[in-house]
C-alpha cells in the first residue's frame, strides 16, 4: 500500500507541477520565475531557485510528521513529493539546463522530446503566451518528432 501512495503522489505531482508552473510561477510569483526565462541573474543562482525551498518545505514537513506518527501515510506522501522533486532536479537542472555538464548528448527519443518541449517553453520571455508547462509529460507532438524517426 505504501508503494502505491508514493507512486500515486509522484504521478499526481506532474499535474500539480503543470498547474503551479502555469498559474503561480507564470502568475503572481512571476517576479521569482522571470530570471529563469530572461537570464537576468548575475551568478549561477537565480531567484527562481527559491522555488526549491518553497516546494521542499511541505515535503519535509510531511516526512517529519509521518516519522513522528510511526511512518504513517504522511511519510509516504512526503516521500512521493521528494522523489518527484529529485527527478525534477536531475532532468530540469542537470539534463535540460546543464547546470552540471553531464548527459549533454543523448539519442533517447523521450529525453529529446522533453528537451525540445522545454525549449519551446523558454522561447517565450514573458509570463503570457507560454506553452509546455509540464515536466515529465509534454505534448504528444514533441514525442512524435523523435519516436517516429527512422
Amino acid at each position: 500500500m505504501n508503494f502505491l501512495i508514493v507512486l500515486g503522489v509522484f504521478i499526481t505531482m506532474e499535474g500539480a507541477t503543470w498547474l503551479i508552473h502555469r498559474y503561480i510561477m507564470h502568475g503572481f510569483l512571476w517576479s521569482l520565475h522571470r530570471d529563469h526565462h530572461d537570464h537576468s541573474h548575475d551568478g549561477k543562482l537565480e531567484r527562481n531557485d527559491l522555488f526549491f525551498f518553497i516546494f521542499a518545505s511541505p515535503a519535509i514537513a510531511l516526512l517529519y510528521l509521518g516519522v513522528k506518527q510511526e511512518f504513517s501515510h504522511w511519510f509516504f506522501i512526503g516521500l512521493g513529493i521528494s522523489l518527484y522533486g529529485m527527478a525534477y532536479f536531475f532532468v530540469h537542472d542537470i539534463f535540460i539546463h546543464q547546470r552540471a555538464k553531464v548527459f549533454s548528448k543523448t539519442n533517447n527519443p523521450y529525453f529529446l522530446a522533453i528537451r525540445r518541449a522545454h525549449k519551446q517553453h523558454h522561447k517565450h520571455l514573458g509570463k503570457e503566451d507560454g506553452e509546455c508547462f509540464g515536466f515529465l509529460w509534454v505534448p504528444v507532438k514533441y514525442f512524435k518528432m523523435y519516436f517516429n524517426k527512422k
